[in-house]
């Protein structure tokens, strides 16, 4: 395998551990370490919508890595399911941990950034090899 493409694997799952104790954390734990505050939320771009666009991003970068990193593999429609449910899941998993709020902007914002990721992924597959 090439060290990019391994490089590449490392920071997917790396980020994705990190998101995983983000969202199932009971509190904001960027909160806490900017401010001290379990359950002040960090607005890294201010905007109307609040920290929502914030999900956009963060799905976005997570979705980008894991496509790229099995972009040629058999394993990359698994890893498509996975994502999009994955986004799903771990808004809806807000209705349940303490200290959390299911918001359907979030949910939206989820979706919005994988689904971003993926149409530049297929175009990219569609550009370079001529096929999806």
């Amino acid at each position: 395998m090439d060290y990019k493409i391994r490089i590449v694997r490392y920071l997917y799952y790396f980020s994705l551990l990190g998101l995983l104790i983000m969202y199932l954390f009971p509190g904001s734990l960027i909160g806490y370490f900017f401010y001290g505050d379990f359950k002040k939320e960090l607005d890294f771009i201010p905007n109307p919508l609040g920290t929502s666009i914030n999900h956009s991003f963060a799905f976005f970068y997570l979705t980008i890595l894991g496509l790229m990193s099995y972009l040629n593999d058999k394993i990359f429609s698994k890893n498509l399911i996975f994502l999009i449910t994955l986004s799903l899941f771990l808004e809806l998993s807000h209705l349940i941990i303490p200290s959390r709020s299911f918001q359907y902007l979030d949910l939206f914002a989820n979706l919005l950034g994988t689904l971003m990721a993926i149409v530049i992924i297929f175009l990219y597959k569609k550009l370079k090899y001529g096929k999806i």
